[in-house]
């Protein structure tokens, strides 16, 4: 599980991850990734990705792995999901349930509980050795984390069991409601709308059966991400924003009791020559400026005593989260000169993780 705040490479670390896995170690290997940014499917040579796992070509085939990469699809894994628990003639109806067709695509929180269905759809098929989950910004990655006690409370949420208790028994949601209720029925129809809650109560009436599915597939996957084979990792730029969202995020894994395998620094720059300090350089930098001898030194002087000031920021704002987590392993990537965007990148990347 690859988690941290956004634009912090954390597409980039799983994608060196997963082919790294594939080369090196020769396991059958499947990224997945929430976040809708496409650097994904291009950095793997990849024109596009979709909700079915597709094999990235161009790699080591010498020890016998494998890497595949795929995109949730929010709408798609919530069909699937209804078709393989429901009849045909059912699955139908909902699919034309206008509440369906809003909440399987817009809906906030169902891209997260879809996403830990596809997950648990992953780890049921045992097809793979490594399942790598490149999450959506880390605040949407902890709604990733709740989707399961959301889904709960909504199912035993006292609004649904009225909604849920009129199609049960057969009669028209909106007349029941009327009778029973009065003046509740009169503003939720005003907040609502009448077919609204028609089709809300269709919806309901539909997925009656298949609620049960939902809370039990939910809580075997939290299970799964509480369990000793999977690790987190948290990814995060030098920068005390990210920092302070990999400490946030690593505090609720703690909570959680989930396993917290590991920082990733990325981007953190370095000195070939530490032993020059900022001050110096200036200093020198200066007296050759004033003697109006040898510019060219005197430039790098400055570029290598804004590079040490930049390194010990960063090493800086990195210890907060180090001395608040000293058991937590940390790795830093070296920042590179240019995007990574192809698999000889990726390889490089790897090879700093490693």
């Amino acid at each position: 599980m690859c988690c941290g705040a956004g634009g912090v490479g954390k597409t980039t670390t799983a994608a060196a991850l997963g082919l790294r896995a594939a080369e090196v170690h020769g396991r059958r290997t499947v990224v997945l990734t929430i976040d809708p940014a496409r650097r994904l499917a291009q950095s793997m040579g990849l024109s596009e990705l979709d909700n079915t796992p597709r094999q990235v070509k161009g790699i080591d085939g010498d020890s016998g792995g494998e890497l595949h990469a795929m995109m949730l699809d929010m709408k798609r894994t919530f069909d699937e999901v209804v078709q393989q628990h429901t009849t045909p003639q059912r699955a139908a109806e909902i699919f034309a349930n206008p509440f369906y067709q809003a909440m399987s695509s817009t809906f906030s929180g169902t891209q997260e509980y879809m996403a830990m269905e596809k997950l648990g759809q992953l780890r049921a098929t045992d097809d793979w050795d490594l399942i790598i989950v490149d999450t959506p910004p880390s605040r949407s990655a902890l709604d990733f984390l709740d989707a399961p006690a959301r889904l709960s409370r909504f199912l035993d949420g006292r609004m649904l069991r009225m909604l849920l208790a009129p199609a049960r028994g057969g009669r028209s949601m909106f007349s029941l409601v009327t009778a029973s209720f009065g003046l509740f029925s009169r503003t939720v129809q005003k907040v609502l709308g009448a077919q609204l809650l028609t089709d809300l109560s269709g919806f309901v009436s539909a997925l009656d059966s298949m609620f049960g599915g939902f809370r039990q597939r939910a809580d075997q996957t939290y299970r799964i991400l509480q369990d000793p084979q999977t690790a987190f990792l948290l990814v995060a730029a030098p920068e005390r924003d990210a920092v302070r969202e990999a400490a946030y995020f690593a505090e609720r894994l703690v909570a959680e009791r989930m396993p917290l395998a590991g920082l990733v620094l990325n981007r953190m720059h370095r000195t070939e020559v530490p032993a020059l300090s900022a001050d110096v350089s200036l200093a020198a930098a200066e007296v050759l400026t004033a003697a109006g001898d040898q510019p060219l030194t005197a430039d790098a002087l400055l570029i290598h005593a804004n590079l040490v000031s930049q390194t010990e920021r960063e090493e800086r704002v990195a210890a907060t989260f180090i001395d608040a987590f000293p058991a937590v392993p940390t790795v830093s990537v070296t920042a590179q000169p240019a995007d990574v965007h192809d698999v000889d990148g990726l390889r490089t990347i790897g090879a700093l993780l490693a």
